[in-house]
Order: structure tokens, then C-alpha cells, then sequence
């Protein structure tokens, strides 16, 4: 398969597994010259899957298309999924299972939060289930998958899980695709990046990215921001499912961590904790080009793009910077993260 990866057969097979249609593509790739006049690089683009038409939009919807297409495929009767209570994949899983009438459990880190909001409210608004696990570590959600599993198979009932972030192979396939729609706008009009910038949280976008852009024959650089874990863990996790995702299109390939392009220095105080850097970028883009980022993905993700573009790896380059979406997660708690306006400019914003 690998002789013609980059071929529209290769990219017809793919196309054939089985998948549920949730959302309208290709997502719109806009150009944002305010802003990279003010970052001084050469060209920056935006590809807008925040304006997925479905369950209020981000590009976890893309991987769900597979994933709830094989949880129907397997008659599954419930979808079992967890991560922060603000969880954009959370929230998106939520809605494909309304969608497809199965009954969603949603397995939280920690404690309940103080107020219902964001997306923990669009969350419960869609009729899943919301349990906490009492614990603040992140891998307490996996097992707390795993147990709400085994408690449904014990009552007769047929769960289907999905791991934190549908970062697994069959919800990195739509990233992989996703990668194949931005070569086809690019080829149309007229330019190809030198750089796809993105977020990092539970690897599964990157990972796709990463598979796709190697299909595509390396294009473009892709290279992510991680706003969760520490690099040498994100790349590992990144690879990890890259490889994953190969051996499941018969792809005789192996991603090395090394290999796996990932800046640091955006994460602030935790995952899902705005930072002031994440802060003044949210400003930045909003007073720019009226485009609303998130503070737990793309904020982050920007700030760290800002970051980048004031050195050689960036600079006077065509950067395409994916908008991932999440935007329910801005209108969460008071916005106290917000209040301290500065004087918003490149050369300000890292300070």
C-alpha cells in the first residue's frame, strides 16, 4: 500500500471504511492578514473546524464519525467516554450519541465543579450521564471507563468505549483525512504551507496529522503545541497512536517519539487552566481578525504559534494553524482568567 499512499486510490480506500456522515466538508481555510502581519510571517491561514456544522463544531467530530460508526456496527446500546469536565470530546461525544440514540455515560476527573456551564452544560444539556471519579489524576478516567464497561456488560448491555480524547486509531482516521482536505484547498489555491501548527492534548489530532502529512508525501511540517503533557510524554503518545493508526491501514510504518515535532512552554499552571499568555493570544486573534479561541486548546496553541514566530523555524513562513474549536469552554466559569487586560502585541504577549 505504501507505493501509492499518495495516490487517489490509496486515498478512495480509505474513504470506503465504514463511516458515519455527522458534519458537512471540507471545513473553510481562510486567510488571516491582520494577524500575520503583526506576527511578520509570510502567509497565515486558518483551517476553521470550529465551524463543523455539527454538535457545535471542533475537529473531535471527525474522529467520531468513525468511532460511532463502528459502535453501531457492533450494536452497541451505550457509548462510554471520559476526560475534564470541560471536554470538548466530551461534549462532541454527547451529541453523535443523541444523534444516534444511544445513551452516553461521561466519566469526569475530580469532584463535581461549583457551577454547571461550557461545555459540562451542553454535556448534560444532551443527556449523558456524568460521573466523577473523586480523583484529580487524569488516568483515573480510564479506569473509570473501563469499570462503567463492566458494569453495563454485567447488566446485559452491549458499551462501546472510547478512550480520553478519542485518541485511538479509529478516531485518529479523520484527522489522517483531514489532512488529505487541507493538500486539496491548498492544491486549488495555489500555495502549500511550510508549517500546519496545532494543539496537543491526548495526541489523537496529531497523531493523524502526522500519518496524513507522511502520506501526502511531507508537504508541510506539522508541529503541535502541547497543552497537557510534558514533550517527551506527548511525543511518545503521539506516536504511539500514529503507529496505531498505520498498522490499521496496513501501512508498514514506525513513528519514532524523536521524530514527532512538539513546542513546550504554553501548558501554564495545568491542562485546563488559562494561562495569561493563552489570555493575551485569545485578544490578540479576537481584536485581529474577530475569530473566538479557546483557553484550553487553541489559546494555548497560539500563544505558542506567537512564540514560534519570532524565531527561524517560523519566521517568513506559510503557516496554516489549525482551529480546532471549543469555543463553549470560553463561557465557563467567571472569566476572572480575562479580566486583566493588557497591551496586546507580539513582542508583550510571552512576558
Amino acid at each position: 500500500m505504501i507505493a501509492y499512499a499518495n495516490t487517489p486510490l490509496f486515498w478512495d480506500t480509505l474513504g470506503q471504511i465504514p463511516r458515519l456522515n455527522l458534519a458537512q466538508f471540507p471545513t473553510p481555510l481562510l486567510a488571516m492578514p491582520r494577524l500575520a502581519t503583526k506576527l511578520n510571517v509570510k502567509e497565515l491561514w486558518f483551517k476553521r473546524d470550529d465551524l463543523i456544522s455539527f454538535g457545535l463544531g471542533g475537529n473531535k467530530i471527525r474522529g467520531l464519525e468513525f468511532l460511532m460508526a463502528d459502535a453501531l456496527a457492533q450494536h452497541a446500546d451505550y457509548i462510554v467516554t471520559g476526560a475534564g469536565v470541560q471536554s470538548n470530546h466530551v461534549r462532541a461525544t454527547a451529541a453523535a450519541s443523541a444523534y444516534c440514540n444511544l445513551r452516553c455515560k461521561a466519566v469526569f476527573w475530580g469532584r463535581p465543579p461549583d457551577q454547571v456551564d461550557g461545555n459540562y452544560r451542553v454535556t448534560r444539556m444532551l443527556g449523558a450521564e456524568s460521573f466523577f471519579t473523586g480523583d484529580p489524576d487524569r488516568a483515573s478516567v480510564d479506569q473509570g471507563i473501563a469499570r462503567i464497561c463492566g458494569e453495563l456488560i454485567d447488566q446485559g448491555h452491549q458499551p462501546y468505549p472510547i478512550p480520553r480524547g478519542g485518541a485511538c486509531a479509529l478516531g485518529a482516521l479523520g484527522h489522517v483525512l483531514a489532512a488529505h482536505e487541507l493538500y486539496e484547498q491548498c492544491d486549488e489555491s495555489g500555495f502549500m504551507p511550510d508549517l500546519v501548527v496545532l494543539a496537543a492534548g491526548s495526541g489523537g489530532t496529531h497523531a493523524g496529522w502526522l500519518l496524513g502529512t507522511h502520506l501526502l508525501g511531507n508537504p508541510w511540517q506539522t508541529i503541535s503545541v502541547t497543552v497537557s503533557r510534558e514533550v517527551k510524554a506527548v511525543r511518545a503518545e503521539i506516536a504511539r497512536i500514529a503507529n496505531e493508526t498505520a498498522f490499521y491501514l496496513h501501512i508498514d510504518w514506525q513513528f519514532t517519539p524523536e521524530k514527532v515535532a512538539v513546542h513546550d512552554g504554553f501548558i501554564g499552571e495545568g491542562y485546563g487552566i488559562p494561562s495569561p499568555e493563552g489570555a493575551n493570544a485569545i485578544r490578540l486573534v479576537g481584536r485581529s481578525e474577530g475569530v473566538l479561541l479557546d483557553p484550553t486548546y487553541t489559546g494555548k496553541a497560539m500563544a505558542g504559534l506567537i512564540d514560534l514566530s519570532q524565531h527561524e523555524l517560523a519566521k517568513d513562513r506559510s503557516i496554516v494553524f489549525l482551529h480546532s474549536g471549543g469555543e463553549p469552554a470560553f463561557f465557563a466559569g467567571a472569566g476572572n482568567w480575562l479580566q486583566k487586560d493588557t497591551n496586546v502585541s507580539p513582542t508583550n504577549l510571552n512576558r
